[in-house]
């Protein structure tokens, strides 16, 4: 492949010398969130939702919901997740199943400027087997998928007879850009579940990170010489022995990653385990883990899940407490500040799986919490004067998921 961009490509407005502050541009900081929300399996008949949380803290709406808005799609394939805008200005959907909930992945595109649906994205209805999430390289002319889990299987909840049996998925997809094609599949191993794919924010960057739920697993993925993609095991996040859970051993569930706009750090989500990861990236070398904290999740002391061997923790950790509100669930779903600063973190995954595995979450309601972030030295500490609580929605506690912020953030393309 040239080194040419075969498609427009601007410079990331997140890029190293913003973060760096050698910019001349400045960096706000972010005043405004949105945050998905959804009342599924929680009893609650009433329609999925988006909120809008104030992060000014000079403000006294300061983490709070300002009334939702509900959101609707509209489209033949079943189940949509991830949108990203394409440097053409229009807005690509990955699909995780066919309207009967197996597992079918590809593309929906809309419109840029009024959100009509234009079609399938993918060539010739090349819609690989299965899709959760993705992200593309507009100047190596590459797109990267990953492949998610049959709905209509796992969403009566989590089953480990379901292992073995092809529901969870396996592999990464890689897209030529302009052709919208399939150009490689590569296999990260049964059950692995790949389901975040990040690229490093330096445009010209041909290596990113995904991150495999059920294996514990994140991967380096690269571009070799020969014009393919190969994969390297960078991180291997250990299983715990338990007692008194579905399987006798837990294995880290890892259901986010986020990179720095610096490319500096990774940033993982544990669900399963509960704790919030940060990791050093440096070239050529494996990834160092410099920060940690636990936010809820299935460990904690005093829980229903008792720990018998722990390769990493001498003892289980504390339930987390913020401004006088226990935190149930565990960290899913991340979102980074432009500046790195501020790590903010949801609870809710999947409600069949919220239910199952933290039916407290489900009663009581999600919430987010703000991690803040040593950019110098790393380190993450739970800012204990930050909480949004969904427990306390007008219409009933509900489930909060992905996070984005309209000024641009570290999990959007954000073109100039």
């Amino acid at each position: 492949m040239a080194n040419k961009c075969k498609v427009p490509c601007q410079q990331f407005q997140t890029c190293q010398d913003i973060a760096k502050g050698v910019c001349c541009v400045p960096v706000p900081r972010e005043d405004v969130a949105y945050v998905t929300c959804t009342y599924r399996n929680t009893c609650i008949e009433k329609p999925d939702f988006l909120a809008t949380i104030d992060l000014d803290p000079c403000s006294p709406c300061y983490g709070q919901i300002i009334p939702p808005e509900c959101v609707f799609w509209t489209c033949d394939k079943g189940y949509l997740n991830v949108p990203r805008q394409l440097p053409c200005g229009d807005v690509l959907i990955a699909n995780v199943g066919d309207p009967a909930g197996n597992s079918k992945g590809g593309f929906v595109v809309l419109d840029g400027q009024n959100f009509e649906l234009k079609g399938n994205w993918e060539k010739d209805c090349e819609s690989p087997a299965g899709g959760y999430q993705f992200w593309f390289q507009p100047c190596l002319d590459v797109l990267i998928s990953t492949s998610g889990f049959a709905l209509n299987v796992v969403g009566r909840g989590f089953c480990p007879d379901d292992l073995k049996k092809g529901v969870f998925g396996r592999n990464i997809y890689v897209w030529n850009l302009s052709c919208r094609r399939v150009i490689q599949c590569i296999d990260l191993g049964e059950d692995s579940l790949p389901l975040s794919v990040k690229f490093l924010h330096n445009r010209n960057a041909a290596e990113g990170y995904v991150s495999c739920a059920l294996s514990g697993v994140i991967y380096r993925f690269y571009k070799c010489q020969r014009d393919c993609w190969e994969v390297e095991e960078v991180i291997r996040i250990p299983d715990k022995e338990v007692k008194n859970w579905i399987m006798p051993r837990m294995p880290a569930f890892i259901v986010d990653i986020v990179i720095s706009p610096d490319d500096r750090f990774l940033y993982v989500s544990n669900w399963w385990h509960g704790d919030v990861r940060q990791y050093e990236l440096t070239r050529g070398c494996k990834p160092r883990l410099v920060g940690q904290v636990f936010v809820g999740g299935s460990i904690v002391r005093c829980g229903p899940v008792a720990v018998c061997r722990d390769e990493e923790l001498k003892c289980q950790p504390e339930p987390l407490v913020v401004k006088c509100r226990r935190v149930y669930g565990g960290p899913s779903r991340l979102q980074l500040s432009r500046d790195g600063k501020r790590l903010y973190v949801t609870t809710s995954f999947y409600s069949a799986w919220d239910r199952q595995f933290y039916p407290d979450m489900v009663r009581e309601g999600a919430v987010m919490v703000l991690i803040d972030v040593d950019t110098e030295r790393g380190g993450l500490t739970v800012n204990k004067d930050f909480l949004v609580d969904f427990g306390k929605e007008p219409c009933g506690p509900c489930l909060a998921n992905a996070i984005h912020f309209p000024c641009g953030d570290a999990t959007t393309e954000v073109f100039s």
